[in-house]
């Protein structure tokens, strides 16, 4: 009877989780425009290296200009790998299991799948972060061959995650330039869908920098390339070549209303992809470089509303300064103009974020700006996130009671949020206590109760004592500032 009892507090402690007070600030009504889905075929369904190996694969052919894409697929084909992703899902109790159910909680397994391709012969997979996202196994297939692959690293913001597979003399596949592709050139998207694999698709290139809204990070580098060649689910991680065979994007998304393709397909581009790999491999983290600014696009409402008076529109609008950072320290303010980066003119949010991700903290570079009347030019040196230019690694505190992956919060994420210190939950295993309260990753708590959370030891030791009325406050994945509400014994 004790044991009932128990289950029907944590019953009742659930309930109140699902009443927590973090709202969106905003939703969208999918009657209205187009959803985006992510492809992954969630049925059945779920990938750097060091740039200079790939030059043993040896030259591309180069082609007619008949659209003929027979010696590209061949190449490309050859890269291009299937991707399991299993992972175990654990079930809460309901009611009713509370009296006809007691074995626990319910496990079962789930399996999805995506693309990847080949970045090295020595067996580095590039692929999504959202093919491999929450996996407790990965498995490659290469024809007739699976491999168990090792998850190497992963970058949200841009979608890229790199595995590596015990494998030599792969067939990696060329590097091209998305900065040379040209919209209307000719391409074909290789990958898997609905299972089915080896698909190869062609179409041209509709346009460049798009933004989709898409990425689920804090801090996203979206400048998609587009296209009309056919993507569907399972396509996700699968390579975007050129008529060389030379790969210019990792395909990501489609726009569509029905999760099939409708004419809008969206990849990485491949000039972005080259930078994360490298990081992943080489340091296990991304070095992003961050000039300390968060822009939008420039529209004719701004610029009247502001009285930019900004000719033709160019240049991004900066919404906020991160106080501290290098863009602060030159004298970029809010509701400033950003004209160009190195010469390179810069006229939508999605360039911008393009060219900021080729660089790396320490790297100098000259930014030209609009305030008020005044046109400035003045350099300037990126940093990392903490506003230095030392090499970040990712250092992760890994509670077994908690049932999580922890790390502190950056110096720029405490800046964007108006905090003063907290800790990110980063990953969520089943069986933990923050599971099981309904918290989820990517929240950063910053109090419980009274205690001021400045780093994972101190939350777990905080969280292993208290008992009775618990208040745990802290920053949504939205941005949302709150707290939950719960009682432990």
């Amino acid at each position: 009877m004790k044991k009932y009892v128990a289950l029907f507090l944590v019953s009742i402690i659930g309930g109140f989780v699902g009443s927590y007070l973090f709202h969106n600030r905003e939703a969208t009504l999918a009657s209205e425009k187009p959803q985006f889905t992510s492809l992954e075929d969630k049925n059945d369904s779920p990938q750097a290296q060091y740039i200079n190996q790939l030059s043993a694969s040896g030259s591309p052919t180069e082609f007619s200009d008949d659209g003929d894409f027979i010696e590209a697929s061949k190449i490309s084909t050859q890269s291009v790998v299937y991707i399991k992703n299993i992972s175990e899902q654990t079930y809460r109790m309901s009611f009713m299991d509370m009296f006809f159910y007691d074995g626990g909680d319910r496990t079962a397994q789930t399996i999805s799948s995506g693309s990847g391709v080949i970045f090295t012969s020595d067996g580095y997979i590039v692929s999504n972060n959202h093919v491999v996202e929450d996996a407790d196994k990965l498995e490659v297939i290469i024809g007739k061959d699976t491999y168990d692959a090792k998850l190497i690293g992963t970058d949200p913001s841009t979608d890229i995650s790199v595995l590596k597979i015990e494998a030599n003399n792969l067939k990696a596949i060329p590097l091209g330039s998305s900065k040379n592709l040209q919209v209307g050139e000719g391409v074909i998207a290789v990958g898997n869908p609905f299972n089915l694999t080896s698909t190869v698709t062609s179409g041209i290139v509709s346009a460049k920098a798009r933004a989709l809204n898409i990425v689920k990070d804090k801090f996203p580098i979206e400048s998609f390339i587009q296209t009309d060649a056919a993507i569907n689910p399972g396509n996700s991680g699968g390579a975007l070549v050129n008529r060389k065979g030379e790969l210019v994007g990792i395909n990501t998304a489609i726009l569509s209303r029905t999760g099939s393709y409708a004419g809008y397909g969206f990849a990485i581009p491949v000039d972005i992809v080259k930078k994360v790999v490298d990081d992943l491999i080489k340091y296990g983290e991304v070095q992003k470089a961050i000039m300390g600014v968060e822009v939008t696009d420039l529209t004719q409402d701004i610029s009247k509303r502001l009285d930019l008076n900004v000719k033709s529109l160019e240049g991004v609008l900066v919404t906020n300064v991160n106080t501290g950072f290098a863009a602060n320290q030159v004298g970029i303010k809010e509701e400033d103009v950003l004209l160009s980066i190195d010469g390179t003119a810069i006229n939508s949010k999605a360039e911008y974020d393009e060219l900021i991700s080729y660089r790396s903290p320490g790297d100098r570079v000259t930014v030209k700006w609009k305030s008020g009347s005044k046109v400035i030019e003045k350099a300037l040196t990126l940093t990392n996130r903490e506003g230095t230019t030392n090499i970040v690694k990712k250092e992760l505190f890994t509670s077994e009671y908690l049932g999580a992956d922890l790390e502190e919060v950056s110096k720029v994420e405490q800046d964007l949020y108006k905090i003063d210190n907290g800790v990110k939950i980063t990953k969520l295993y089943s069986g933990g206590l923050l599971g099981k309260l309904g918290l989820e990753p990517g929240l950063i708590i910053t109090y419980i109760n009274d205690y001021k959370i400045d780093n994972p030891q101190k939350l777990a030791n905080v969280l292993s004592k208290v008992r009775g009325r618990v208040r745990i406050e802290g920053v949504s994945k939205s941005g949302t500032k709150g707290y939950y509400t719960f009682y432990l014994r």
